[in-house]
């Protein structure tokens, strides 16, 4: 194309047949309506022309036989019969052809769109009166015969094939959707191969990494003879183990698609919350108001957990040095976990670390399946807040009543002791672990 040429946009459709589009609309009722009432038009003039006055009771049956097309697509077959004595005994041709063509279009037997050709042929065919039929000669006789079946015969072949058209449609349509299923299946299987080869790579890659710091942490504290070495080498070593745990259970739950039952590794719960905030490397303090005798639900307290983890990790990366706060709040009805630090004092920045920015998003995600609501957001004097707020439905057992048996379960390497510094610190309601005096 040259340069000074202009590409032509695509032709609109015309009036005519824009118009054509909108009234033919085979999906609305007026449609079918209006398509019945012109049919009855045809008929009607077939027997009006055939019938010159003066007009006898065989114009009347005509007439009957082109009214009752109206009803033709509910009652198909019982119009086909009354349309039959004005073909037989008037003109009514015409409404008998569409009565015909009518019952090939419907789903009925095969012999009954037959039976409907063989009577449409013979009434197109027989004179009326019989005696007629001997007047005429053999050739007036064949060529009746061949008018006859092709006027009796059109309309049911034209009938049938209007209901292949229909079925073939429908069989399409099955087809198309069958074919979208597929694709969903497809989808999902593309996403568990993926899965799998997620898993695999944290497997060869992640667990690894976090081996190798384990044992090298391990080989240090036992070589070591500076005592601050030595401890900071244990908690290195018990943060890459655990580490390790939950990989391993991301990992089960990632190739859980065809594996079958697994056995996951124990759930952090809120009896791991002073041990996560000691180990924690921040300057944090746990608080407990209310009673902790009953057992709250697995998946309650495991939210309460991540969202505190998440929170610290935060605190540490983002305001470093800043006193943190964290306080956990149990009422017979609502459990209520909130992580408050100061602003970072001394201009200090934190590590460069890597980070998604996805957590609290995935917290979010599951506050609001177990029907709560987390808010995080700045406070007025420059800190930050994460407030959560799960409903407990009154699970917690009451104080002064009886204590729900924990659920069985394999408890972690401090789950007794935690539970018990929860108690403690909700008699007291004061400060149960500190950062500084717990690494001290």
């Amino acid at each position: 194309m040259k340069s000074s040429e202009v590409p032509r946009e695509p032709a609109r459709p015309g009036l005519i047949r824009r118009a054509a589009r909108w009234a033919w609309r085979p999906e609305r009722r007026w449609h079918a309506i209006t398509v019945d009432v012109l049919l009855v038009v045809p008929a009607a003039l077939d027997a009006l022309l055939n019938f010159p006055p003066p007009r006898d009771w065989r114009f009347l049956v005509s007439l009957a036989a082109c009214a009752v097309l109206l009803v033709r697509r509910r009652y198909p077959r019982t119009v086909l019969l009354l349309a039959l004595p004005g073909l037989y005994a008037g003109s009514a041709l015409i409404a008998a052809m569409i009565a015909g063509y009518t019952v090939a279009r419907t789903e009925r037997a095969l012999w009954q769109k037959v039976t409907a050709a063989v009577l449409v042929c013979l009434g197109s065919f027989l004179p009326w009166p019989l005696a007629r039929l001997g007047q005429e000669s053999v050739s007036t006789i064949t060529q009746a015969v061949v008018y006859a079946t092709m006027l009796g015969t059109g309309p049911v072949v034209l009938g049938l094939l209007a209901q292949t058209r229909r079925d073939l449609s429908e069989r399409i349509a099955e087809l198309a959707e069958l074919r979208e299923i597929e694709r969903t299946l497809y989808a999902k299987t593309v996403l568990a191969e993926e899965r799998a080869r997620i898993a695999r790579e944290m497997h060869d890659v992640v667990s690894h990494q976090a081996g190798l710091i384990a044992v090298q942490a391990g080989a240090l504290q036992v070589t070591t003879k500076d005592p601050v070495a030595r401890e900071t080498a244990g908690t290195l070593r018990e943060l890459a183990v655990a580490t390790l745990e939950e990989l391993r259970s991301m990992i089960l739950v990632l190739r859980a698609a065809g594996a079958g039952p697994t056995e996951l590794v124990p759930q952090p719960r809120l009896a791991d919350l002073p041990r996560l905030v000691a180990a924690a490397e921040v300057d944090a303090v746990l608080r407990v108001e209310g009673c902790l005798d009953g057992a709250l639900p697995e998946p309650v307290e495991r939210a309460a957990y991540r969202t505190v983890q998440e929170a610290l990790t935060n605190v540490r990366k983002h305001a470093p040095g800043a006193v943190t706060e964290v306080l956990l709040r149990v009422a017979p009805e609502l459990l209520t976990v909130t992580v408050r630090n100061a602003p970072p004092g001394g201009g200090v920045r934190g590590p460069e670390l890597p980070g998604g920015r996805h957590g609290l998003i995935g917290l979010r995600e599951r506050a609001a399946l177990l029907g709560g609501t987390l808010a995080a957001e700045p406070e007025p004097d420059g800190g930050f807040a994460v407030r959560l707020r799960l409903p407990l439905g009154g699970s917690p057992a009451d104080c002064a009543g009886h204590r729900h048996q924990e659920p069985q379960r394999r408890p972690g390497p401090l789950g007794r002791a935690g539970r018990s510094a929860l108690r403690a610190a909700s008699n007291a309601a004061t400060p149960t672990t500190s950062a500084a005096t717990a690494t001290g």
